[in-house]
């Protein structure tokens, strides 16, 4: 795995649907349905165009990801990972399989930016320290191998949840120091 995974990665707080990368994640349910919390906001300032061309793909399955425009976004494409069901909550092998099939769209289409919301720990309820840990380690596994990503940023929505992420991220880096 390279040592430099770290160096790849940004965490902040604000908003999303404002990051200026080739692509942001949505915290999609199954149905491609953009609804409330990161899908609704995707959806209120992207325009109906991203949920037009979701209707067209999905539904997919849990743990899938699928690629689409923007609209109106700054990013140039949305992904969108599936980790749950409209209504259900977020299981630990869907958001892993999510943040996974996610990094892999981007790499298949040749980006070099993207950035994650907390997936799956608003209306899905999923933890945000388990989420964080999760995420990340996905991130570190995708870091050790090929990829065009150049840059993977975390856009957490409140300070609570970028502390959760920045605390997860200096423990899995003092583990990595220690071994």
């Amino acid at each position: 795995m390279s040592k430099d995974w770290r160096a790849k990665i940004g965490l902040r707080q604000g908003d999303l649907t404002d990051a200026d990368v080739d692509a942001i994640v949505n915290a999609a349910n199954n149905d491609l349905m953009l609804g409330g919390g990161v899908a609704g906001a995707i959806r209120a300032k992207g325009g109906p165009a991203i949920q037009q061309e979701c209707d067209r793909i999905g539904p997919i399955a849990l743990g899938e990801a699928a690629i689409t425009g923007a609209g109106r976004l700054r990013a140039r494409h949305v992904i969108h990972a599936a980790s749950m069901r409209l209504g259900e909550s977020t299981s630990e092998t869907n958001l892993r399989a999510a943040t996974r099939n996610s990094l892999m769209r981007a790499n298949e289409n040749s980006l070099k930016s993207i950035a994650f919301p907390a997936i799956g720990t608003g209306i899905a309820g999923f933890p945000i320290e388990r989420c964080a840990q999760v995420m990340l380690e996905e991130v570190r596994a995708h870091r050790g191998g090929p990829t065009t990503l150049e840059r993977i940023d975390f856009v957490l929505f409140d300070r609570p949840s970028l502390e959760v992420f920045e605390r997860v991220l200096a423990e899995m880096e003092d583990c990595a120091r220690s071994i």
